[in-house]
């Protein structure tokens, strides 16, 4: 239960094909995609990888589905002995590519996560490619901060890119930046946890800005919801909630605070993936009377909501919730 009540609020479906990181924000940004973006459960053909290995001057290991903690347990050793890339994926549209810090520079990897980037394109034009940096020595092996995300652009239309062409401010807090390629965005804001985004959030509240911002809070997906952790998962929920009591009371009188999710990730199921779950949407404002939106057909719908309160929602997906109560 949230400390402050939030006078909007209802649930949202996903309409897009997928449940990924990637099409979920861009839908929520006004952009319904229309086709899923590919999966590779057996791992990467050869009409990828040869091309990476070629590009990048160094052989791979693994190249199949594989949890991220547990690919540097298991293949962290020959990847120090050999100097090859580990190259995973999972249920979700990603290309991951994993490096011991000591063995290549995070430069490098980096690196090869664009030349990685040019090449998946097409059927092979998975949502992101992960930079996924390790440290420590077997068998504590663990995954740095560095990690980097090589987005594919919007397919479509999205709500930063609106913004910003119609001059207003538009800032990305965590990994928003990197989701969105970019576009329609200023100068990212990175983060590492929970802690850092909402630390960052306070701090563009006293900003002089007119626009977005735009927060992800990575740990619900990352540290809890994915290795099925519902305690873990608590603990956050608890923390951002006593954060939200601090955070409401300081909104100006312009001000306006949505609070949603991209996917849903249950802790408390046998699947570690995203699931096509309902995901929650709160919105506060001074100056917006108490409503409930019902149950939403789409993520874009807040995206178009949130264009037309600005007055620029032409060419975005979605219904405004102002459609639904004019």
């Amino acid at each position: 239960v949230l400390t402050c009540a939030l006078p909007i609020y209802g649930k949202m479906a996903e309409a897009s094909k997928g449940k990924d990181t990637t099409t979920g924000h861009w839908e929520l940004a006004g952009h319904i995609s229309e086709r899923a973006m590919p999966v590779f459960p057996q791992g990467f053909p050869e009409e990828v990888l040869e091309p990476f290995i070629k590009e990048t001057g160094r052989g791979v290991l693994c190249n199949r589905p594989y949890s991220g903690t547990q690919v540097i347990a298991d293949y962290g050793k020959e990847h120090i002995r050999t100097g090859k890339w580990i190259v995973y994926t999972s249920a979700d549209s990603v290309f991951q590519l994993a490096a011991h810090e000591d063995v290549i520079s995070v430069e490098e990897l980096y690196e090869a996560c664009r030349k990685a980037r040019e090449i998946l394109k097409g059927p092979y034009g998975v949502g992101r490619v992960i930079a996924r940096p390790f440290a420590g020595e077997a068998p504590s092996f663990y995954r740095t901060s560095r990690r980097h995300d090589f987005s594919l652009k919007p397919g479509g239309l999205v709500l930063p890119e609106v913004l910003r062409t119609s001059g207003y401010d538009t800032i990305a807090v965590g990994k928003i930046y990197d989701i969105f390629a970019g576009v329609g965005f200023d100068a990212p804001h990175r983060t590492r946890d929970n802690k850092e985004g909402m630390e960052m959030t306070e701090a563009l509240l006293e900003k002089d800005f007119r626009g977005l911002c735009f927060t992800n809070l990575v740990d619900f997906d990352m540290l809890y919801g994915h290795r099925n952790d519902p305690e873990g998962y608590a603990g956050a929920l608890t923390e951002f909630d006593r954060w939200l009591g601090g955070f409401l009371p300081r909104l100006k009188e312009d001000d306006c605070l949505v609070i949603t999710a991209d996917h849903g990730c249950d802790p408390g199921t046998p699947s570690t993936d995203h699931s096509r779950e309902y995901i929650p949407v709160c919105v506060y404002s001074k100056k917006l009377p108490p409503r409930a939106i019902g149950v939403r057909n789409s993520y874009a719908d807040l995206g178009k909501t949130i264009a037309d309160w600005f007055g620029v929602g032409e060419g975005l997906d979605g219904v405004s919730f102002d459609e639904v109560w004019s």
